[in-house]
């Protein structure tokens, strides 16, 4: 009889435990599938983070056509010019040489290199090549001309290539010069392109551009 009586009682005990084994395993496969889907959703977020580090250090680099001009190292290398003044940068570009002279010229080697976060529209040999010679000469032999054209081309404020995507800004010669584009191609006043773009010197953000800029007054 106590026999008896102890087989129902072990059948009876294993019959309570087994509800809470079964329930502690399926605790343990929820916890399981909870981590795993925190992995997975967390990776996506992950890959984003590295997409945007990616992209924020390349989107500060120069850009154009014409950068592929740029010596590679030197001076006059991308680094060189980040090193130097805006006008000593400009005369360590051999593509750059017309308008150093009309910088020396006018007597504004000073105020460029001296000036702090600017933004310069820098001619290349090419542009004040499209001016007949004869007009050409004339303005570098006309020093107040010269120094009305030359600080047109400059901004009192660094610009990033966002800035130009549709602004108008005022010059230090007074009157406004406007910009319009986006991604890596942009005009000045319609007329001008950026041909090497975003170029950094010590003081100075250059958009190097293929047409001479006219003051309108």
């Amino acid at each position: 009889m106590n026999t008896r009586i102890r087989r129902v009682a072990m059948t009876v005990a294993a019959a309570a435990v087994l509800p809470l084994t079964l329930s502690a395993c399926s605790d343990d496969s929820g916890d399981s599938a909870k981590s795993d889907s925190s992995t997975k959703a967390s990776a996506p977020a992950a890959d984003d983070g590295m997409g945007s580090s990616g992209d924020a250090s390349t989107a500060d680099q120069p850009f154009g056509t014409a950068c592929s001009a740029v010596p590679k190292d030197g001076a006059g290398s991308f680094d060189g010019m980040a090193q130097d003044p805006v006008a000593t940068a400009a005369s360590n570009n051999p593509a750059l040489s017309t308008l150093v002279t009309a910088v020396k010229k006018a007597g504004l080697v000073d105020t460029l290199n001296n000036a702090q976060n600017i933004t310069v529209f820098a001619p290349t040999n090419d542009a004040f090549a499209k001016i007949p010679k004869a007009t050409l000469d004339k303005v570098l032999n006309d020093k107040a001309q010269l120094t009305k054209i030359l600080t047109y081309h400059v901004v009192g404020q660094k610009l990033a290539p966002k800035d130009l995507e549709n602004g108008s800004f005022d010059t230090l010669e007074k009157s406004a010069l406007t910009t319009a584009g986006s991604g890596e191609s942009y005009t000045v006043n319609d007329s001008a392109k950026v041909v090497c773009g975003n170029v950094k010197t010590a003081n100075a953000n250059v958009y190097i551009i293929d047409t001479v800029l006219m003051p309108t007054s």
